[in-house]
């Protein structure tokens, strides 16, 4: 079994999740009392929120080197950057590091084409919506059409993320209102939703919507297991 490394603490809500998950995964396709073999650096959000609003993007790939380099001396295989906004930065990660990046996108990407969906809906942080960095690859690499919701819903849905979520707070008006701007982006063509950011499970599943929606999380963590008890050697990742 390859060792599994997992930049997390951002937030420490969502990095919980993807323990979990990997956890769970690794138990299931093993039994017994397997679990994986991982490596866990954990950052301060804070810190890197603040360098994301002030759009210090430098310093925000400057903390997370230092935590991918930790990683990668504890003896991880391959990376995970455990949050869909700080992809924004993954390329300069990886030039850090000599182990693999598992880019979030192309994990997501590659579970919805093998469901044939070609046109997507995706919420995140108003980053990850308004920047190239993510929809873009979408489209540029896979060949999607993203969709993503007006201004006033990108605002809504940001500050739900931060002053919610990222606090472990699961409001229902809150998911009210992200079932509409789902609906809404169901309307305008999208035939399934990416749940772009990974603190967004949280609140909404797929229990309540119709509507296929695809947890970045979930798929993230479920190919990094894949790949860890796989027999194939590990290759860098394009980013």
């Amino acid at each position: 079994m390859k060792k599994i490394g997992l930049l997390g603490g951002m937030s420490y809500q969502s990095t919980e999740l993807y323990y979990r998950i990997v956890n769970e995964e690794v138990n299931r396709k093993l039994g017994s009392l397997h679990s994986a073999k991982l490596v866990l650096d954990s950052v301060d959000f804070q810190e890197v929120m603040e360098m994301q609003h002030s759009g210090d993007w430098d310093a925000a790939a400057g903390v997370l080197i230092d935590s991918a380099q930790n990683i990668e001396k504890a003896g991880a295989d391959m990376l995970l950057i455990c949050t869909n906004t700080m992809h924004k930065v993954a390329a300069q990660v990886q030039e850090s590091i000599q182990i693999p990046l598992l880019h979030v996108a192309d994990a997501t990407a590659r579970k919805i084409q093998k469901s044939g969906f070609k046109r997507v809906g995706f919420l995140g942080t108003k980053f990850s919506m308004e920047d190239s960095f993510y929809t873009g690859r979408l489209k540029d690499q896979f060949g999607f059409e993203v969709f993503t919701p007006n201004k006033q819903d990108r605002d809504f849905i940001h500050k739900v993320i931060y002053e919610e979520l990222c606090l472990g707070i699961v409001n229902d008006e809150s998911r009210k209102h992200f079932l509409r701007i789902i609906s809404d982006l169901n309307a305008q063509g999208a035939e399934c939703i990416i749940e772009g950011c990974t603190e967004i499970v949280m609140l909404i599943q797929q229990i309540h919507t119709d509507i296929p929606l695809f947890d970045t999380t979930a798929i993230h963590a479920e190919e990094a297991v894949a790949i860890a008890l796989s027999e194939s050697a590990l290759t860098r990742y394009s980013v």
